[in-house]
This record gives structure tokens, sequence and C-alpha cells, in this order.
């Protein structure tokens, strides 16, 4: 019963208009005075920040802010794949037959992920990354690879959120929420950069300018909010880390596996 009700309450919340008038708030410069408490909430370690608190004019200057220069090392080994952000591996694995099985309960196809698009045809028995990005982390996205920006697409959706309790209790969230898709070709492939938009995100914005090509660890994206990207990799192009992938913890840089050719 009270599984049922936060599900509710959660599909009530969950709407384009809500997210429209949080981030209203957090663009306003009436949020301002709110920054350093989110910071001590969330236990953000301020001392990463680009600029000092006092210097951030809006909430969401905070949320999507610059780190200092260097602390975030760029694995530059040969093939090697980064993430693209802080974040907490929530799902890993090989894609079977155009299906990703068990994310947190729940499987999803590579077909409705990416909105029947005709690359689909690329990730069927490939491997996938589920990224979850809290309100703590920083909210920056880069590319995982140095290549060529080959296609972007943006997918309108719910704005459920994609925390523990949604992707596990809401249905199929991944393939709901609002998505923003960078397809990068890259020496071995190519990768689907698939960025999900959650509760109380308002948007997901590209940076400016964005340029077409790419090196890896350039600033691709920002998410205004905490949220989820998922990494898709062709067929027989990626093999993950020795070190184990899902449920570890990582920074934006660090390595996650290596690409290869066929």
């Amino acid at each position: 019963m009270m599984k049922w009700l936060l599900r509710s309450m959660t599909e009530l919340s969950s709407r384009k208009w809500i997210s429209r008038i949080t981030g209203k708030l957090a663009h306003s410069s009436a949020s301002r005075r709110f920054i350093s408490r989110f910071a001590a909430a969330y236990s953000i370690k301020t001392e990463e920040a680009e600029m000092p608190l006092s210097q951030y004019k809006t909430l969401n200057e905070f949320f999507t802010r610059r780190l200092k220069p260097g602390l975030r090392p760029i694995h530059e080994g040969t093939g090697a794949l980064v993430s693209p952000v802080d974040a907490l591996i929530t799902g890993a694995g090989e894609i079977t037959s155009g299906t990703i099985v068990n994310v947190k309960g729940q499987d999803y196809t590579i077909d409705e992920l990416l909105n029947r698009s005709p690359r689909t045809a690329n990730y069927m028995n490939g491997y996938y990354l589920v990224l979850y990005l809290s309100p703590t982390d920083y909210h920056r996205i880069h590319t995982p690879v140095s290549g060529r920006i080959v296609e972007r697409e943006h997918i309108a959706g719910k704005v459920y959120p994609v925390n523990d309790f949604g992707l596990r209790h809401m249905r199929r969230v991944l393939s709901r929420n609002e998505r923003l898709i960078t397809y990068m070709q890259h020496p071995a492939g190519e990768v689907a950069v698939v960025k999900v938009g959650a509760m109380n995100v308002s948007s997901i914005q590209y940076v400016q300018p964005l340029k077409e090509e790419m090196h890896k660890g350039d600033e691709l994206a920002y998410f205004e909010f905490g949220s989820t990207v998922v990494l898709l990799l062709e067929d027989s192009t990626f093999t993950p880390r020795e070190n184990g992938l899902l449920g570890a913890k990582v920074r934006m840089g660090e390595r996650l596996g290596t690409l290869h050719d066929e």
C-alpha cells in the first residue's frame, strides 16, 4: 500500500511544469541565499568549486559549477573509455539481443531507450553502463572518448526521479524520462551518450559553442540538478576494467575499460 501511494505521488509530481517552476526559482537571484545551506545539506566539497560560494549569483549557477583545473585528471591511455561524470554506477553489463537486463529489477530495450533510432542496430549485443549523479555530485558531463559527434537527438518525456526508488518502483524510468542523446564516432566504433532528465531537473543543456570534433574529457553538456547518464557501446568494441564497475563510485576522467576494434 505504501509503495503504491509513493508511486502515485511521484506520478503526480513528475510533470514538466513543476520542473519549470523549480528551474525558475533556481535561476532567480532570490535563490542565492540557499546556496550555502544546499551545499551543507548535501556535504558538497565546496573547496573543489571553481569559485568561492559568494561569487555564485543563483542556485543554478552553483548546481552547474565547474571545478578547479586539474581536479579530474583524464586517463589518456590508448583506447581507454573514461567516465563522463562523477557518479555511482548503478547498472553495467552486456546487452543481450537488444535488451538491458535487470537495472534495479527492470529490463529495458535499446529500441525504446534510443527512441527507435536506426542506430539501435549498432548496440544490440554491445555493453551498457548506467551512471547516477546525486545532488552531491559535480553536474557537468564530459566526453568519454575522443571522436566526432555524428548525431544528436532530444526526446521529450517525463521527469521521474532516477534514484534507487525511482528505478526500482517507477515503470521504465530510463526510457520514459526526457533524454538528450549524443552519438560519437571514435576509432573503435561508436558510443551513445544518453543523458536522462530527472525530477526537479528543469533542463539538460549542451555547452556552447559545441564542437563537432571532441577530445576525451571535453565538456559536452550539464544537468541542472542530479540525474543519470547511460553509456552504450557498440557490439564487440568494449572490455570493462578488471576491478569491477557495478556499484563503484567513479570520478569524471576515470578509466572504465578499453575500446577495441572487432
